[in-house]
């Protein structure tokens, strides 16, 4: 087939044939009738995204490279930040941004053991375990509801002269207050790590100038598993507008080392071996110094080529996630004397990752959960609900140097007892939301 073609035109036969495959045999619309099954979350996709990804694999380069630039540079012009820095996962990209607030590099704002770090219970726990595995004391404080965020009128109260940062998550994509959070930041000079994997598209508005959750505090972190608001397969991104903090990320994620230079290109700078560095001979070669004790987090180029599609469809994803979430909240506002219903963070335009709620008193979750699930409706808790009431906190339980809790988290422990959610992805159609709220309201009126 390809004797008579030159490697442009074989590529080029390949890739259509791909797009025609794509278009003949997915994303096939099969209908829905009530019973069907309808995720909570779900890949939305064209063929777009699986030319890009035969495109690259005919590249053959696998690790990072051009379409890890061009993902690299597209979010960062998107959300308005100067670095972006892909990654394996958005787990990973938490523990690049944390541990990146560790470098020596920050000098006396360094986070170091035993460092204090202000946080919630109420969430997924990898924006926790960093700060355990490195050895610095999270600080709980509550959240509130129907915002499901840190309550910040607690945040005073979780200060103390160890506390070095701050590091939270917006909830479903409901922003936190960012307007007390950076106050409250900028006044005790802390970081902020805004962990953005479930609100990427959010905004949130300071003063009457609106920014997108995630480039407002220090640095910003995104996943991109399939559930979340676009997808890589697995996949994250860090982001800063601070070139020192971009360049401790950068050491992080490339195993530590101090050259700057991509996969596959040396001497960028013209300095390679006329270095002095460490106890090192002068001159060692520059590819080979470590700064920092850092990882191997870097993701491939076919990840970010499908990326690369999806970031072109994002802007209609977080509007059609918009237009859900309203279509959800009109058809269950006459629920109120059963259950609480979301509400937006005053100042904020959230690109919602799910509609959470939360039974009232009469009202039994396991029982709504319970029925809706047996109607084909995929539901979820709000993640950990309180993380340290689970297994992993079991061996540190009485160890008061290795996190601290500001009271005795009574609303994180109702979300835990009491709050379940469900999904708004952009697949979502108009049938499929009337019959969720149809199965919900029977659920709470049963």
């Amino acid at each position: 087939m390809f004797d008579n073609m030159t490697k442009k035109e074989a590529e080029d036969h390949i890739l259509g044939l791909v797009r025609e495959y794509c278009e003949k045999y997915h994303n096939t619309d099969k209908g829905f009738k009530e019973g069907d099954r309808i995720p909570y979350a779900s890949r939305v996709y064209g063929s777009e995204e699986m030319v890009n990804l035969v495109d690259s694999a005919l590249e053959f380069w696998l690790t990072s490279g051009r379409y890890t630039k061009e993902f690299e540079e597209g979010l960062s012009k998107y959300l308005g930040v100067r670095f972006t820095s892909l990654v394996n996962s958005g787990s990973s990209a938490n523990l690049c941004a944390f541990m990146a607030l560790t470098s020596p590099l920050l000098k006396d704002r360094a986070i170091k053991r035993g460092d204090e770090v202000i946080t919630v219970a109420a969430g997924f726990p990898t924006t926790v375990a960093p700060i355990i595995q490195y050895g610095a004391v999270p600080v709980f404080v509550d959240v509130t509801i129907p915002y499901y965020n840190i309550d910040v009128d607690q945040l005073e109260a979780a200060m103390s002269d160890k506390t070095k940062a701050v590091m939270i998550a917006h909830t479903l994509g409901n922003p936190f207050d960012l307007k007390s959070v950076t106050e409250f930041c900028k006044a005790h000079d802390l970081y902020l790590i805004e962990d953005n994997c479930d609100a990427l598209g959010s905004k949130f508005a300071i003063d009457g100038k609106e920014s997108f959750t995630g480039a407002v505090g220090d640095i910003g972190t995104s996943s991109f598993y399939p559930p979340h608001h676009m997808t890589m397969g697995e996949g994250g991104a860090v982001y800063t507008d601070d070139p020192l903090l971009n360049k401790c990320i950068r050491s992080m994620r490339d195993w530590g080392r101090d050259c700057v230079c991509p996969s596959g290109h040396d001497n960028i700078c013209g300095h390679r071996y006329d270095g002095q560095f460490g106890q090192l001979p002068k001159g060692y070669d520059h590819k080979y110094v470590y700064s920092h004790f850092g990882y191997n987090l870097k993701a491939t180029d076919m990840q970010a080529a499908v990326g690369c599609a999806q970031l072109k469809r994002f802007p209609s994803f977080v509007q059609k996630r918009r237009e859900n979430f309203d279509t959800l909240m009109e058809l269950l506002s006459d629920t109120s004397d059963k259950l609480i219903l979301p509400e937006a963070t005053p100042g904020s335009t959230p690109s919602w990752f799910g509609f959470a709620m939360t039974v009232k008193d009469g009202t039994d979750r396991e029982k709504v959960v319970r029925y809706v699930e047996s109607k084909g409706v995929q539901t979820r808790l709000l993640f950990a609900g309180n993380l340290i009431k689970h297994p992993c906190f079991d061996h540190i339980r009485d160890r008061a140097d290795m996190y601290r809790v500001i009271g005795d988290l009574p609303v994180t422990d109702r979300i835990m007892r009491d709050t379940f959610w469900v999904g708004l992805y952009p697949g979502m159609t108009k049938e499929k939301l009337e019959y969720m709220a149809k199965v919900i309201k029977e659920a709470v009126r049963s």
